[in-house]
């Protein structure tokens, strides 16, 4: 039965929401006001912007499952995000700000790696776009498929719903319900918008996930009784060296499949122009101080959930199946649980069910924005009309959002595939994508004065073409070589980096006006 003061707790958040959209709409006068704020947002936004527009529905749905299913091993894919988190923040962050400004005062990541390599033709910026559309694609999908279990879950929708001689899938309704509020408010407020509604998100995030788990581990006796009772119910739970679904040592294949996970940080152009749009490159130091307290903080609650919902269960006298078999949902099953009777009470399950619903619209947003401004500003304006005002870029902008969402949704709705219905994939594949196509070309085009545009154009096609290979193709050898049951964004990575090396050595150095500028940044940064 709807659960309707749960369901006024999350109207009242999602007006909240669309209310910052239709603030900011009326603060946008220019292209860099809507993609970049106009370079105007402070250490705290851009700190907690760019850490809850990474984590994503993954961090409350697919990372606790990934540790109830695998045990405590699966912690190493938060190890690995935990260190590229702080070597982003330390080391790109802060040259990225110079260095997008000095070239041109380049408001998108295409816009800076054209203005970096001084790329006339536009082909570069043009590539950059496209897999950019391609692989937000595929992350803005898993959003909506965790738009779709979120609202499923919490208030029982039913598989089918008929009305006036109509019968409709209830999830596919959620889709659609869900997709529509984080479009709405990304068209009308742009980046500042997001980066202020990601802001209140976090902050509801960080409250949620650190407050559930704590409340399993009180009703279980408290620590030391809740490492008993996971003992006592799985050995291998706790082991980060042993998976619990099957008792076996954690491979040297897995251990390197997670840790490369932190390779993803490098390439990711929703987090990165978090670090080009702060107010004053001297608050790197202190925004990243801010985006390691709570990143820190919510992998290890994140972790926790996963663990202690096994307590939650035994406690209840339930099985996975009883809840509905899907291991994503337990952060839902154990709010809604632990929070079950009274008016106030059930509020305020309300707004910490919707902490998951800020965690996907954290992300969602920041990808439909990052994908609009790249074909925008990145294809239309440099292929269609290279003359077009302003406003018309706003304007196609709000459009290709759409574009971008509808196919999304399409995606979302395939759920008799295995690949489109589990969020933890599309995420991984989406990661891999971004983290292998731009990842080494971002840190080569920031430190290696060598890089030159055919390098740039080489390492994209490698790291992108790569991910699509082993993933689709090669992965399905993995049973007689394990080899290719690398997470792909490794060999992605790899194979981009040496790309981009070897092409940039082998073909004509960049020009002495690169050259000047690249020691400019130097000079500056000094």
């Amino acid at each position: 039965m709807l659960d309707w003061t749960v369901l006024g707790s999350f109207i009242g958040y999602l007006a909240l929401m669309l209310w910052f959209g239709f603030f900011f709409s009326k603060r946008q006068e220019s292209l860099g006001d809507y993609y970049l704020g106009g370079r105007k947002m402070n250490k705290w936004v851009v700190a907690l912007s760019a850490q809850a527009s990474d984590m994503s529905g993954w961090l409350l749905m697919g990372l606790p499952g990934a540790i109830f299913l695998g045990g405590f091993s699966e912690a190493w894919i938060g190890i690995g995000l935990l260190i590229g988190t702080y070597l982003n923040w330390k080391i790109v962050a802060h040259r990225l700000r110079r260095y997008s400004q000095a070239c041109g005062d380049s408001i998108t990541i295409p816009d800076f790696i054209n203005n970096r390599f001084h790329d006339r033709t536009g082909i570069a910026r043009i590539l950059a776009a496209l897999i950019i559309l391609v692989f937000f694609t595929f992350y803005a999908a898993s959003g909506f498929v965790s738009c779709a279990k979120l609202f499923t879950t919490t208030f029982g929708i039913p598989e089918t719903i008929s009305c006036c001689g109509l019968t409709l899938s209830g999830y596919t309704l959620c889709l659609w319900i869900g997709a529509l509020v984080v479009v709405s408010y990304t068209l009308l407020g742009g980046y500042m918008a997001v980066c202020w509604t990601d802001f209140v998100q976090g902050l509801i995030m960080f409250v949620a996930i650190v407050l559930v788990p704590a409340v399993v581990v009180c009703e279980a006796g408290g620590f030391a009784a809740t490492v008993d009772g996971l003992n006592a119910i799985n050995p291998y739970l706790q082991s980060l060296f042993t998976t619990a679904s099957t008792g076996k040592a954690y491979g040297f294949v897995g251990l390197i499949s997670c840790l490369a996970w932190g390779l993803g940080y490098f390439g990711m152009p929703h987090i990165l122009v978090r670090f080009m749009s702060i107010d004053n490159p001297a608050e790197v130091k202190g925004s990243r101080r801010i985006a390691m307290t709570w990143v820190t903080i919510s992998l290890a609650a994140a972790t926790v959930i996963g663990l202690v919902f096994h307590l939650y269960l035994k406690q209840r006298g339930l099985t996975l199946a009883d809840v509905g078999g899907d291991p994503e949902r337990c952060f839902m099953v154990m709010i809604n649980g632990i929070f079950a009777n009274g008016f106030l009470v059930r509020v305020f399950a309300g707004i910490l069910l919707s902490a998951i619903m800020a965690a996907i619209m954290s992300t969602a947003d920041s990808q439909l924005l990052v994908s609009a401004s790249s074909f925008s500003n990145d294809f239309y304006k440099v292929v269609l009309r290279k003359k077009a005002s302003n406003r018309e870029l706003i304007l196609v902008s709000r459009l290709a959002v759409g574009a971008v969402s509808l196919v999304a949704i399409a995606l979302a709705m395939n759920t008799q595939s295995e690949f489109f219905k589990v969020v933890m994939k599309m995420v991984s594949f989406a990661w891999a994508g971004f983290g292998a196509a731009f990842g080494p070309l971002i840190l080569l085009a920031l430190f290696w004065r060598r890089t030159n545009l055919a390098g740039a154009v080489a390492g994209m096609v490698v790291g992108a073409v790569t991910c699509f290979v082993w993933k689709f193709v090669l992965s399905g050898y993995a049973t007689a070589h394990p080899v290719f049951g690398l997470y792909e964004l490794a060999p992605g990575f790899l194979l981009s980096f040496v790309a981009t090396v070897v092409v940039s050595l082998v073909t004509k150095k960049p020009s002495q006006e690169m050259l000047d500028e690249f020691a400019a940044v130097d000079a500056d940064a000094a």
